[in-house]
């Protein structure tokens, strides 16, 4: 299939769950798929983009060691996303990557993230928190960042001060995953 090919067929994919998984597992079977779906997604002013998004967080939901050959390509790119139906994939898709190398089972996921990739995760993941930007990103970047904060000593108390003095601020949604966050690291309001 040619990128014009998957293109083409990414105008059928909508909100539904059916037609995202649909896509990912056509991906997910051709993986050869996968540089032509993140070039999509990098035509970052096109209608388009945040479908290839979609499919794209659905693919590294269903099998997340599918993006590793592609972490440089999507490491390197992702801060270019900014329309907002694409931000929130992108940032799931990050919290995916750090959940998965932080766990205690064994996965490819820990020896193919370099510090080059978690260090753009980092930069990504903290631009979402003091960028505007809607809930579902910023929380999917504080876990992320939280996991992180685990190797890199300085994430944590920049967190914690991004966490309050944007609390009064956020919605009651931002509030919640904020307390959880912050009581996991032994820090009130």
């Amino acid at each position: 299939m040619t990128t014009q090919q998957l293109y083409e067929e990414l105008n059928y994919v909508n909100h539904s769950r059916e037609k995202r998984l649909f896509y990912a597992n056509m991906v997910i079977s051709d993986t050869s798929l996968m540089d032509q779906l993140i070039d999509i997604l990098m035509l970052v002013d096109d209608k388009v983009s945040p479908r290839a998004a979609w499919v794209l967080e659905f693919v590294c939901k269903e099998n997340l060691d599918v993006i590793i050959p592609f972490l440089d390509k999507f490491t390197t790119q992702m801060h270019k996303v900014h329309l907002d139906s694409a931000v929130r994939p992108i940032a799931k898709i990050c919290e995916y990557l750090a959940t998965a190398f932080y766990s205690k089972q064994e996965n490819k996921i820990k020896s193919a993230l370099t510090k080059t990739h978690q260090e753009r995760i980092i930069e990504v993941s903290f631009d979402y928190m003091i960028t505007d930007q809607k809930i579902a990103p910023k929380a999917y970047a504080m876990n992320t960042l939280f996991l992180f904060g685990k190797d890199y000593d300085w994430i944590h108390p920049e967190l914690i001060l991004i966490l309050q003095k944007d609390f009064k601020m956020q919605s009651s949604g931002f509030k919640a995953r904020a307390k959880h966050i912050l009581k996991k690291l032994n820090t009130n309001l």
